[in-house]
């Protein structure tokens, strides 16, 4: 009798560790990078990355917040990961996009980057890219679509947006130019010098004239 509890108790626990390794949820959802530093008024990508683990996933759905009034979403490109992908982002500081395989026997093993969106940074501040984890999946390539995302296994953003660099620049100032000297007339006097001496000298020509012929 008590060899069969043991049996029993042994059974017990081999199938709880075991089924709660399978149970595991693996998969996780990231980002290429954790930081950035971005100028007002400049633009940046991040890339949306999902990581399968020891899974093979069919399909996924992410959410992403962030704070707009610090940045704005300029677009969103599909990565190499799933053949489909699409996106949403009516509603402000809030991102969904979704990827899935045309073929569930083409289901996906290994990370890969599902989108990736470009920024613009609109306001000094700090923004956090960070998944809502309550709604977002990750489908396992099973019968029961089981999702699979661990939370605690995602990454995260820290958006930190400087003053511009690109400010206006002052008008150059023009250097005050050199007082410029004012036209003036050439200096008078040569000519009533030239005048002076003149008449003198005719006068006394004359009388010398007049005296010869008197004489």
């Amino acid at each position: 009798m008590k060899k069969i509890k043991r049996l029993i108790i042994i059974a017990l626990t081999l199938f709880l560790l075991f089924g709660s390794v399978n149970m595991t949820e693996a998969a996780s959802l990231g980002y290429d990078r954790s930081s950035v530093n971005p100028n007002k008024d400049e633009t940046f990508d991040i890339s949306v990355k999902v990581n399968p683990t020891a899974d093979s996933v069919t399909a996924t759905d992410v959410y992403i917040t962030y704070n707009s009034d610090v940045l704005s979403v300029q677009t969103i490109k599909p990565g190499n990961m799933f053949p489909t992908v699409s996106n949403d982002t009516s509603v402000a500081g809030k991102i969904y996009i979704a990827g899935m395989v045309n073929d569930p026997a083409t289901a996906i093993s290994s990370e890969g980057v599902l989108a990736t969106i470009t920024f613009k940074a609109v306001k000094e501040g700090t923004s956090t890219l960070s998944f809502d984890c309550s709604s977002s999946t990750v489908v396992k390539n099973d019968a029961d679509a089981t999702n699979v995302l661990n939370c605690s296994s995602n990454g995260s953003v820290t958006v930190t947006v400087g003053s511009s660099s690109g400010g206006s620049q002052p008008a150059p100032t023009t250097p005050p130019s050199a007082p410029v000297e004012p036209q003036t007339l050439p200096k008078s006097g040569v000519f009533e010098n030239v005048v002076k001496i003149a008449v003198p000298g005719s006068i006394l020509l004359l009388v010398g004239s007049v005296l010869r012929m008197v004489l």
